[in-house]
């Protein structure tokens, strides 16, 4: 089922709206609808809320970790042996 949604701009935002959707060969509406589901892309996905607990759940676990000081050396080890990518 497809819906209307109607906004209310000025004049030269919806020039300029118009220019560039000719500009590309297409329809004011279909550039609306592309610019859309670009927006909806850069979302987020996940609220705050379920990240958080997600980081909650996890820091109550253990792992295994090398010393800090002994991963940074080798870490420099690597990038002074020039064999990093």
């Amino acid at each position: 089922m497809t819906k209307r949604l109607q906004v209310i701009i000025e004049d030269p935002e919806y020039r300029e709206i118009q220019r560039v959707a000719r500009a590309r060969r297409m329809s004011i509406a279909e550039w609306v609808r592309q610019a859309l589901a670009l927006a909806r892309q850069r979302e987020p996905s996940e609220t705050l809320d379920k990240k958080l607990q997600a980081v909650r759940t996890a820091v109550k676990y253990e792992f295994p970790a090398g010393d800090i000081d002994e991963m940074l050396g080798e870490i420099e080890q690597g990038y002074l042996s020039g064999e990093h990518p």
